[in-house]
């Protein structure tokens, strides 16, 4: 769906772009709004061709805005803003779509396409599942839980938090019992997440673990895992500490967000504030190497402190 998309976005820009007046796209000017009127752009049909003279001094400006999305500008569409320099300071410090105006009373179709593109890429990543390549390549056993299926998922989030009978046996054959540190996967509400950011945050999470001398049990992957399915792993296993990494639910700035959750001896019971969290994981968020090295210095400070959420000092 999200391919489907991108190539529509494309094949609008295109056909756009060849058209040197404009006219089915060009944003209003605000000397066009008179009275409490818009006076769109289709009323200059009349003018006279020779006119059309002008219209490469403005095609650049349009172009820019017909850019392909895979990068998206950080730059404000907005004609003479009052205030330009706070305009470009939020636009700096925010994915938040803000100053992409409008062609008469709706979005520009840009606009509009790319939501749903980025809309289709998080419906994506609800429903898709983890490739196995990426499991087979950090020799990552799968176990899951109760959920069924997606849609029950989705509405039994208690499901997603006790492993089946078989994924307990799988476990118990395959696990450590005790480790110092237990890491787990998830796909949790974004498999998109794991495929994207596992690659660099459990390399570095593993040589961060081991600059502090720290021993780590044998790694899985939880297929269907809510966040609390770490305290079925801990009543299981025991280990010291536990870290989740687990596909965050997607928003339409991006798809590939991933969370570390953390606790200190995991079990049964548990409340959120005994969790220590990193959020927001993602290659426009926090740096998924950074976030893989920032781990492995809680995971320490757990064990010095032998604490974890609110307890715990960072």
């Amino acid at each position: 769906m999200e391919q489907q998309l991108d190539f529509l976005v494309d094949k609008v820009v295109a056909e756009l772009q060849k058209k040197l007046g404009e006219n089915t796209e060009q944003a209003p000017s605000p000397k066009a709004e008179t009275g409490g009127l818009i006076q769109l752009r289709s009323e200059s049909k009349a003018e006279p061709v020779a006119n059309a003279t002008t219209a490469p001094t403005q095609a650049p400006a349009v172009n820019e805005q017909l850019a392909s999305s895979a990068e998206p500008e950080r730059t404000s569409h907005v004609p003479n803003p009052k205030y330009k320099e706070g305009l470009d300071e939020l636009l700096s410090s925010t994915p938040a779509r803000i100053g992409v105006w409008r062609t008469g009373v709706r979005p520009l179709t840009k606009t509009m396409l790319e939501l749903r593109r980025d809309h289709a890429a998080a419906v994506d990543a609800v429903y898709g599942e983890v490739s196995q390549a990426v499991l087979d390549q950090y020799s990552l056993f799968t176990v899951e839980t109760q959920y069924d299926n997606t849609e029950n998922y989705l509405k039994r989030p208690d499901m997603g938090r006790v492993l089946t009978e078989e994924g307990v046996r799988l476990l118990q054959e395959r696990g450590q019992k005790k480790p110092q540190v237990q890491i787990v996967v998830s796909d949790g509400l974004s498999a998109a997440a794991v495929d994207a950011n596992l690659k660099d945050v459990l390399p570095s999470l593993m040589d961060s673990l081991k600059s502090y001398g720290l021993t780590c049990g044998t790694p899985f992957f939880i297929k269907g895992g809510r966040v609390a399915s770490m305290d079925h792993v801990g009543e299981i296993l025991e280990p010291e500490v536990l870290v989740l990494l687990i596909g965050e639910r997607p928003g339409l700035v991006t798809a590939h967000s991933m969370s570390a959750y953390m606790c200190y001896r995991p079990r049964k019971g548990m409340v959120e504030s005994e969790r220590t969290v990193i959020s927001n994981i993602h290659r426009q968020g926090t740096s998924p190497v950074e976030a893989g090295a920032h781990i492995g210095t809680i995971l320490s400070k757990m064990l010095e402190q032998k604490a974890s959420g609110v307890k715990l000092v960072l």
